[in-house]
């Protein structure tokens, strides 16, 4: 009878363990369906940005829920998403290859603002003030939702070839304080025409050689920046910043780097900052951070000897309360990328969406 009644606590024990659950696949033999970003403004409304590829041909889609991922459906747009902000459950702005849209019905309908060519991100802090990010060297701000831009002079500050500057991400903690990330990268001269996940010998025992990587820092909503830069190996991708005064940041490395990626915890009132996590088996593309809550860590594991060879690999999420000890989690066996990112609409729905088209949900019951 003892040993019945442990087994059956240890069966619940198990079945409460939080787990990624599979919501959504376009899977079907005419078509795909590439995911660029996902975002849920609300536990009920989630929107996601890409492309559906059908008879060779490409039409721009974005994938809308509004019952909490139990039913998705496609809306067409006139140019393919790139990435998506949400400010509330309703108005929301999309980076396309063409500018920068609006919809303010949770995706349903989009109408567009501005051709901001290069444009890559957008980060609003109230309806009006925003601000987008992309090539080259660009930074811009907005003052009227969206329908003009200027661009923010300090940005090109750092002297590099604006031909091969980027900045590709922006994150506030709060209506004051936020960072803007960027690099600047040359061409690597590759004596071969093959790429490199067809010679993995090569580019494994290529030099790496350090990068610069660029970071505007605000204090008053972006009234003012300042800039730095710092030469590093790998290309700081992803930060994200808690009203806590917490962080976290992605590093991800070339080809022939020891390790695919490495992520740093952040302190935002010392401006200290440790790293964290690195293995060679996890290739992390994307990290969330809860207010006063754990970290998560979105990576695949990579296919063969580079972690860049254009073949999806295993999705794995990693947790980790204290932003010290990282445990991997349950994820259905069927989710496969070769990037993950994540969206949460709070600590209690929290999703992750590979670009395979594949939308997990954290299910803790």
């Amino acid at each position: 009878m003892k040993t019945l009644w442990l087994l059956a606590l240890c069966a619940i024990a198990g079945a409460a363990e939080p787990r990624w659950q599979l919501q959504f696949f376009h899977d079907r033999d005419d078509s795909s369906f590439t995911l660029n970003d996902l975002k849920f403004p609300s536990a009920a409304r989630g929107v996601a940005c890409g492309f559906r590829s059908e008879n060779e041909r490409t039409r721009p889609s974005v994938l809308v829920t509004a019952d909490g991922g139990r039913n998705w459906s496609f809306v067409a747009t006139r140019e393919v998403g790139l990435s998506l902000f949400f400010l509330n459950e309703s108005l929301g702005w999309m980076v396309t290859t063409g500018g920068v849209w609006q919809t303010e019905e949770a995706g349903r309908s989009w109408r567009k603002l501005a051709s901001l060519k290069g444009a890559l991100r957008v980060s609003f802090i109230d309806d009006q003030r925003g601000f987008a990010v992309g090539t080259p060297k660009a930074v811009w701000s907005t003052s009227d939702g969206g329908r003009q831009w200027k661009r923010v002079e300090i940005a090109g500050e750092p002297k590099t070839d604006p031909a091969y500057t980027a900045y590709t991400w922006i994150a506030f903690a709060n209506a004051r304080e936020g960072m803007i990330l960027g690099a600047n990268a040359p061409p690597r001269a590759i004596p071969s025409h093959l790429p490199d996940w067809m010679e993995p010998d090569r580019a494994q025992s290529r030099r790496q050689w350090p990068a610069l990587s660029l970071v505007l820092e605000t204090r008053d909503g972006g009234a003012t920046w300042k800039p730095s830069a710092t030469s590093m190996f790998g290309q700081l991708t992803r930060i994200r910043l808690t009203a806590d005064r917490r962080g976290l940041a992605l590093i991800e490395f070339r080809d022939s780097f020891e390790w695919p990626s490495e992520i740093h915890r952040l302190d935002t009132r010392s401006g200290k900052s440790e790293r964290t996590f690195r293995r060679k088996d996890r290739a992390v593309t994307d990290v969330m951070l809860m207010d006063r809550g754990p970290g998560y860590l979105a990576a695949i594991e990579p296919q063969g000897a580079l972690p860049s060879v254009p073949i999806p690999g295993k999705l794995k999420i990693l947790h980790s309360p204290d932003l010290s000890d990282w445990t991997e989690m349950q994820v259905d066996y069927r989710a496969q990328g070769r990037r993950a990112v994540f969206a949460a609409a709070g600590p209690d729905d929290i999703w992750v969406a590979t670009d395979l088209g594949m939308i997990l949900k954290l299910v803790r019951e």
